[in-house]
């Protein structure tokens, strides 16, 4: 048989070669160093044995997927080491992830005391150095085997499989755990390894089912990459909004409020002013949109003529019961239907289209309790939202129009870099989720295609991430965390008008009906501060600061002439407060540079005498006396132009 490796080269053997040994036959320092084979494109087990011809390409461990093979082989050792602790505790899933692995266990929760017991372990079993072996069972026998083991989870998994399925095994010196592989040849092919924290997790993601306890962990090849990885997970600790907006009093969350629930306090609550009369002077006085204000709830006639009653009912607040009320009700968690009777209170011609309708909507979504994180995934929220009723002619423009909004918005905000782009396409296995044919979604996914191509944004396509009447423009975002969320959405909806009879009247007096394109211009307003916190570490661009300057009297003497400043200040549209405690200067600066304010005005006999202010701020340090009218005018364009101004290097500053 020949075998083609990786640069071309060809083996050739007279009997059958396992992957490791073909990798030994090249070199001993790549068997050394390998961890798996690419069989025609296929990640194989090390053990694997070749038959025929084929490609072969030897993954090592500085391969990507070398990683994974490092961490999934960790975590079953990481298994191990919890049932040697923890007789009792039964094994579900651990599989190795984008930055590490987990294992998910039956068991009281962990520690951080059992998790450091954890890791010594693990480490025990390392150095021991067990051959790690694979076999197989056909299904009943494996079901069996796994009953004896008294291991419930791993005998469903099982029993989800085919009949005729060959399952597959792997032994660590006695530990034993279902698992399609690939591993490492060995646990002493581990080096460098650490248990991050422990959480709740569900069997199988379902909230009906068990509650299991995951234990997050990571492992790398070196040590210094470990080292790099720790590092940077304590800067995303300090960048997690969840912890920082709590910190810098930007909202909190209460048990007996709700989860999924924030209160948004003052200082949030002045950031998400700032954002919303942005957005709705932008799209009302500069992109031709109307206002609307519509209600909260609805009866649930309005959702069925929709189709959400049918398609996303699980999602709503419902109000009532249909079999005992006389009308039922739902809080509403989309605000287009709404929009459709704005649009339908008078008749509307060729001429009046494209109407583009916007609103500052709050809408409730029944999200399950594991998928609550802090402001990005509430039950409450409020969002930019717009509908776009247009003639077909219109399409290509308005949607063109909606993403360079879209674009403006992102650059404004400093977040341009920081998405990607998604086709999100309806999934054709599926078509009951769907209303329409087959030539109705492609028709509709090419238009969006299109849009991107032409405007050269680089997107990938993704199957049942449709809405249930179009696919969307979806405009994605990763938290500090790595979880991705959407934060923009365009939507082309030419199905839905039917439902609602809508229609304007053509050149020729007759009734034609309109698209609709649904879309937001920032998106959630929660989920955006969120994205906010965590992007600028709270250190906002000096226009979305809930404090922008403060002013700091050297002694009690100048509180009236740091007043007075203030009051200036805010005539001028700064916010602007006064520090007029009896405290020594050096505190309070000290204090304005925790709060991370962006300018600090300290005033003292000089400054009151000369009509000036001594500016300090968080991008260059002591930047001089200025005159107070020179600094208004200096601050007021950095707000009047939304700029994002570089913070110097330290070293810098105290020049």
């Amino acid at each position: 048989m020949k075998i083609t490796l990786k640069d071309g080269s060809v083996k050739e053997y007279r009997e059958p070669k396992t992957v490791l040994a073909i990798a030994a036959d090249v070199s001993e320092g790549l068997a050394r160093i390998a961890c798996a084979g690419e069989v025609n494109g296929e990640i194989l087990d090390l053990r694997t044995e070749i038959r025929e011809d084929c490609a072969l390409n030897i993954i090592t461990v500085n391969d990507a997927e070398g990683l994974k093979v490092i961490r999934h082989t960790a975590s079953h050792v990481m298994a191990e080491a919890v049932q040697r602790l923890f007789p009792d505790a039964k094994v579900a899933i651990g599989p190795a992830i984008e930055n590490g692995f987990y294992y998910d266990f039956d068991h009281a929760p962990f520690s951080r005391e059992d998790l450091d017991s954890i890791e010594a372990e693990m480490k025990k079993i390392i150095k021991e150095g067990h051959e790690i072996t694979r076999f197989t069972l056909p299904r009943e026998e494996a079901i069996q085997y796994m009953k004896e083991r008294n291991e419930p989870y791993k005998v469903e998994l099982i029993e989800d499989l085919p009949e005729d399925a060959e399952i597959s095994f792997y032994d660590q010196g006695g530990f034993v755990d279902l698992c399609a592989g690939p591993h490492l040849m060995s646990t002493k092919g581990i080096k460098a390894f650490k248990l991050i924290s422990s959480s709740m997790a569900y069997w199988r993601g379902d909230e009906h089912k068990a509650q299991l306890q995951r234990i997050y962990a990571t492992a790398f090849q070196k040590k210094e990459e470990l080292k790099a990885y720790l590092e940077h997970l304590e800067d995303i600790k300090k960048r997690d909004h969840n912890r920082l907006g709590r910190e810098m009093e930007l909202f909190t969350t209460v048990d007996v409020v709700g989860q999924g629930l924030p209160l948004i306090l003052p200082k949030g609550v002045k950031m998400i002013q700032k954002l919303q009369r942005w957005i709705e002077d932008l799209e009302d006085n500069e992109w031709g949109y109307v206002r609307t204000k519509t209600p909260l709830m609805a009866k649930s006639d309005l959702y069925k003529i929709s189709g959400h009653w049918d398609h996303y009912k699980d999602g709503m607040f419902v109000l009532g019961d249909e079999e005992k009320d006389k009308e039922v009700f739902a809080l509403r968690p989309m605000t287009c239907p709404f929009q459709y009777y704005v649009y339908k209170n008078s008749q509307k011609s060729y001429r009046d289209l494209p109407y583009r309708m916007g609103e500052t909507s709050t809408l409730f979504r029944a999200e399950e309790s594991g998928e609550m994180h802090g402001l990005t995934r509430v039950r409450q929220f409020t969002i930019s939202e717009g509908h776009l009723v247009i003639r077909p002619d219109q399409t290509e423009e308005e949607l063109k129009n909606c993403l360079d909004l879209a674009y403006y918005t992102l650059s404004t905000l400093g977040l341009q870099e920081d998405v990607t782009y998604r086709l999100s396409k309806w999934d054709p296995a599926n078509r009951e989720k769907y209303l329409g044919d087959e030539a109705y979604w492609e028709n509709t996914q090419d238009a969006l295609r299109k849009i991107l191509l032409e405007k050269k944004v680089p997107f990938v396509e993704a199957d049942g991430e449709a809405a249930f009447y179009g696919p969307k423009i979806d405009i994605q975002a990763k938290n500090v965390y790595g979880k991705e969320d959407t934060m923009i959405t365009i939507q082309l909806d030419c199905a839905i008008a039917e439902n609602f009879d809508m229609y304007y009247i053509d050149e020729n007096g007759d009734k034609i009906r309109p698209y609709i394109i649904h879309r937001t211009s920032m998106g959630c307003y929660e989920r955006t501060l969120a994205w906010l916190i965590e992007k600028y570490a709270g250190k906002f661009p000096t226009w979305l600061c809930p404090e922008q300057a403060r002013v700091l009297p050297i002694s009690d003497k100048y509180n009236d002439y740091a007043g007075r400043v203030a009051a200036e200040l805010k005539k001028n549209g700064v916010d602007a407060s006064v520090d007029a405690r009896s405290e020594k200067i050096g505190f309070k600066i000290r204090a304005a540079r925790l709060d991370k304010l962006p300018y600090m005005l300290v005033v003292g006999q000089q400054e009151e005498a000369d009509g000036t202010v001594s500016v300090r701020s968080r991008f260059a340090g002591n930047e001089g006396v200025k005159p107070l009218d020179a600094f208004i005018e200096q601050i007021g364009k950095e707000i009047r132009t939304k700029e994002i101004r570089k913070e110097l290097p330290e070293e810098e500053k105290a020049r």
